[in-house]
């Protein structure tokens, strides 16, 4: 095998990895979606027993998770744009193509999960995010960090001066941001009656809160964060950063830079918003930025380590169980899906509203297990997992080879 045949190799194989540690470890948070309260995600006293054991399950998955496999993801996805560039070109066919026809289809999916199934869900702003940013694949390293992070900086800055400006809105509107930060009990149970009553209902209550996030909520913020984050993972991939093929020294530089300072962000913005008792006027505004800038550092101390893990012997077999995670990222994360609405809405268990934080970090780990053995087993029997094969075969209008022989 040739040098840059095991360069090659290496690549996929960190890719791979990054990929499967990132979808498992958005359950984390997205299982609070799936099983409470629209509000609760972010304002973890809107709903529930915040106390105990249930509020340090909160916190630790606040610093550990939240926005980070989002930002680890939404780095990957910009990678992944210069890739399947990359592979198109080698093969002579059209890279335009190619991209549009594979993110024409992501967000077919995604508006079918977001406006049946799942209204927070994520693909279909990245589909649409993803169409914008193809057209920077040929800035330099150094253009592409510089516009990613400006772009990332957007949303924080509409952010702020939408806080600052809360002193001058009409009380009308400041009575119903207060209304939907802080739900009372009326609204609370219409929302468990909907998903925990008929396909209908949840349907209904899904399609009135994703057109919120497919208007306001992705021009003021998905745009901006997610098409900032696409940009600097466009940045890292040209760079080798998230390919593992960067020298050991170097990803222990950014792993000690990085991790601490996110961490620091993090913790301090979780004490400020409790010293303000998570009220609209602060946690919303101000207290949400440290998280929001704290997630960019600490998943890239994420990415260093995971680097360096896989060029590490004595890590490598670990990391190893999560690269057929990693390569049925797409069929993983729709299983997750399909496994948390079973559980909590009406024409599944019904659970919704009923688990706290505690037991869905149960539930978490119960996916975890047989997803990662799972995919283990599927990929010595198929070339691609199954949405991964039926998305390639629409992307390349021809079907694909799909069972190993």
């Amino acid at each position: 095998m040739t040098i840059s045949n095991i360069q090659g190799l290496q690549r996929f194989i960190s890719l791979d990895v990054i990929r499967g540690i990132a979808i498992l470890g958005i359950l984390i948070m997205n299982i609070q979606n799936f099983s409470m309260i629209g509000q609760a995600y972010i304002n973890p006293t809107a709903y529930g027993n915040f106390t105990g054991a249930n509020k340090w399950v909160w916190v630790i998955s606040h610093v550990v998770a939240d926005q980070k496999f989002m930002t680890i993801f939404s780095i990957l996805f910009g990678a992944s744009i210069l890739l399947i560039t990359e592979k198109a070109q080698e093969k002579g066919k059209s890279s335009c193509r190619v991209h549009y026809a594979r993110n024409f289809w992501l967000l077919v999916i995604g508006t079918v999960l977001s406006y049946i199934l799942r209204y927070g869900d994520i693909l279909f702003p990245y589909a649409l995010c993803s169409f914008f940013v193809f057209f920077f694949r040929r800035l330099s390293i150094r253009k592409l960090l510089i516009f990613g992070i400006i772009i990332f900086s957007v949303a924080s800055i509409i952010y702020l001066l939408l806080g600052l400006s809360l002193p001058y809105w009409p009380e009308d509107a400041v009575n119903g941001l207060i209304s939907s930060w802080r739900p009372g009990q009326e609204l609370i149970e219409q929302e468990i009656n909907a998903y925990r009553g008929s396909l209908a209902s949840q349907v209904g209550q899904t399609i009135k809160a994703a057109n919120m996030m497919h208007t306001s909520v992705f021009l003021f913020f998905f745009f901006w964060r997610i098409t900032g984050l696409m940009m600097i993972g466009m940045a890292l991939y040209k760079s080798g950063f998230l390919t593992g093929t960067w020298e050991v020294s170097r990803y222990k530089r950014m792993l000690l830079w990085t991790a601490p300072l996110g961490l620091c962000l993090i913790i301090y913005g979780i004490m400020k918003n409790f010293d303000a008792n998570w009220s609209v006027q602060y946690s919303m505004f101000l207290g949400s930025q440290f998280n929001y800038w704290g997630s960019l550092f600490l998943a890239l101390g994420y990415l260093a380590a995971i680097n360096l893990g896989v060029l590490s012997g004595k890590f490598k077999p670990f990391l190893m169980i999560f690269s057929a995670v990693g390569r049925q990222a797409l069929s993983n994360y729709l299983f997750q899906t399909l496994i948390c609405i079973s559980i909590f809405y009406g024409f599944g268990l019904g659970l919704f509203g009923k688990v706290e934080q505690t037991g869905q970090i149960v539930i978490v780990m119960g996916v975890w297990i047989i997803q990662i053995i799972f995919s283990q087993w599927w990929q010595t029997k198929f070339h691609y997992g199954p949405f991964e094969w039926l998305w390639r075969s629409a992307t390349f209008m021809k079907w694909q080879s799909f069972i190993k022989r």
